[in-house]
This record gives structure tokens, C-alpha cells and sequence, in this order.
């Protein structure tokens, strides 16, 4: 069974080196991005990303996040995700989680496309046992033919994409975190990519997902949350969420 369980959550970023003199703030001011703080005894910056955060998200639960840009919908994905760790309350997630973002991280374009997948694949916690299974489907499901065995340097924009949505997209997992539905390559790659990601959300136990296509929230998740200056603003369904949102 897989969860997700938030406690009186928040996230706070701390920045030094006199940016706090430069902001010329001595109280909490309201942002896009939360709330931004001046601590004068030691001359930082703190913002607030994430603030009294309380959320559970079970089984079968497919997970809207909906707000501004700046809201804090990334941050909570991100500490989902393992990546950010929160700076108050508590966090439990019980289950495999694999995020659909940052498909980029660690490609090396001077490496081949094959090179590629399996530093790409190291990154995300495959050993090279686990690569060695899946590098064929990967590269079948890329396109790319000879060029994987070319650096990657010489790739458009769109053929590198196609290899970094492929090696993204080949674990399953028991959650799935997404910011923004990916859009890879050309009509007819798009076309396999969406049908790829459907089986993906399928598949899983849980989605949580930030966009801000609400036919796409409407078509894929039932429950969704409103985030506002990185608090829950309220919670409901897709349907109520987005009303509320929009007025």
C-alpha cells in the first residue's frame, strides 16, 4: 500500500553573503513565493517556501496541484521526491517514488546516447544490472537508431528529449510525481510518448501532479489541492479547485 502523509510540513530556503542588506527588509512581507524574512543578528534571508503543510494522499489517489506560478507546487513535489528535505514537521512516504522532472539531470553531452542511459540510469537508483534489462526497450523506444552510439553534442533538441524521455519513463513505480505533463519530439513520437505516460499514471498507485492544463487535471485526477504562498489554500475536487482558482 502506498502513502503519503504530511505534518504541519515547511520549507525554508536560508540565503547569506549580505542579501538581506540588499532586500532592505526588517519584517515578514508577502511574495509570490512564499513568504520572504530578514534575520538581522546574523544578516540572511530566509524564504519561506513551504509553510504548515498537512496532507495525506493514499492508494488510488491521483493528485492535483494547483496554483500560481510561485505557489510552492515544485517545492512540494521536490520534497516529495526526496529531493528538498523539510525544515519543520513530518514526512512520510511508503512506497516507490519516481519523479517525471529534471529528465535532464546528469546527461553529458559528450557521451553517446547509450553512455547516456546508463549514467541517466545510475541517477535514478537502477543498478547496472537493471539498466543492462532495460537498455534495449529504451533505445527501441527512442528512435534513435545508429545515433546512440554517436556523442550526444551532435543531437537536436528534439532527438535528445526523445532519449531523455525514454530512460525517464522506463520504471514503474508506486508513485508517480510530475511537474507538467512532458511533451517529447514530433507529432508521431508525442502521440507513443502520451500513450506511454497514460500507462505510467495507470500503473501507479498514487499521482501527484502540478500543471496548469485544467482539461488535462480534469481528464486524469480526482482529488486537488490549492497551494497559495507555499500554504494549502483549500482542498476538494479537480472540478471545485480549479473553479475556486480561476475566480
Amino acid at each position: 500500500m502506498a502513502s503519503i502523509t504530511l505534518e504541519d510540513l515547511g520549507v525554508d530556503f536560508v540565503l547569506y553573503q549580505g542579501s538581506a542588506r540588499s532586500l532592505k527588509k526588517s519584517v515578514l512581507r508577502t511574495t509570490v513565493g512564499g513568504l520572504i524574512g530578514n534575520r538581522a543578528e546574523d544578516d540572511r534571508t530566509i524564504v519561506r517556501a513551504l509553510r504548515h503543510v498537512s496532507l495525506s494522499v493514499n492508494d488510488g489517489d491521483r493528485l492535483a496541484l494547483i496554483g500560481q506560478n510561485g505557489a510552492g507546487k515544485s517545492t512540494l513535489l521536490r520534497v516529495l521526491a526526496g529531493i528538498y528535505k523539510p525544515t519543520s514537521g513530518k514526512i512520510s512516504v511508503q512506497g516507490r517514488r519516481v519523479p517525471l522532472f529534471d529528465i535532464s539531470l546528469g546527461a553529458d553531452e559528450e557521451a553517446t546516447g547509450r553512455e547516456n542511459i546508463v549514467l541517466r540510469g545510475l541517477l535514478m537508483g537502477l543498478t547496472r544490472a537493471e539498466i543492462s534489462e532495460r537498455i534495449d526497450e529504451i533505445c527501441e523506444f527512442s528512435e534513435l537508431g545508429e545515433f546512440l552510439d554517436l556523442p550526444t553534442k551532435t543531437y537536436s533538441s528534439g532527438m535528445m528529449l526523445r532519449l531523455l524521455f525514454s530512460i525517464a519513463t522506463t520504471l514503474s513505480s508506486e508513485i508517480l510525481l510530475m511537474d507538467e505533463w512532458i511533451a517529447a519530439g514530433d507529432e508521431k513520437f508525442l502521440s507513443r510518448a502520451n500513450r506511454r505516460l497514460h500507462e505510467l499514471v495507470e500503473r501507479s498507485n498514487i499521482l501527484v501532479m502540478a500543471s496548469h492544463r485544467a482539461q488535462l487535471l480534469r481528464s486524469i485526477c480526482n482529488r486537488a489541492v490549492l497551494l497559495g504562498t507555499g500554504e494549502i489554500i483549500a482542498t476538494g475536487t479537480v472540478d471545485e479547485i480549479l473553479a475556486r482558482y480561476q475566480r
